[in-house]
């Protein structure tokens, strides 16, 4: 049982880590709640691979709790539900994945918002 303690210490260093990006970055903003079940789920079978793909290198994640949003995400408005991911380029929402249900449907949904990404700000 020590491995739920030593996940939640990753999570937490990765919060941490990824939560340094500028708001005007371009990134993936993975929004997630205490004890969020879908958001383990998540880090367990995608974020291992998420800064290995193309999308990952062009959106690094960065994640956030809902109950604490930073104030240079303010911005993001009705984030409801967890995990919520948010395509920001050019300090602006360009598309969003609500919920996690399963690696097929967030790869999916995220290629359609990836091709949205502008070129250049």
């Amino acid at each position: 049982m020590r491995l739920l303690p030593s996940l939640a210490a990753l999570v937490a260093a990765l919060t941490l880590t990824v939560g340094a990006v500028p708001s005007r970055a371009d990134q993936l903003v993975m929004v997630e709640t205490k004890g969020c079940a879908w958001c383990a789920k998540w880090h367990r079978e995608i974020g291992p691979i998420y800064p290995k793909t193309e999308e990952g290198r062009r959106l690094p994640l960065r994640v956030v709790r809902m109950e604490e949003m930073p104030a240079d995400l303010r911005f993001l408005k009705q984030l409801r539900y967890a995990p919520t991911f948010v395509a920001v380029a050019c300090g602006r929402e360009i598309g969003r994945v609500t919920g996690y249900g399963g690696d097929d449907l967030f790869w999916g949904e995220l290629t359609q918002i990836y091709r949205k990404l502008p070129a250049t700000c």
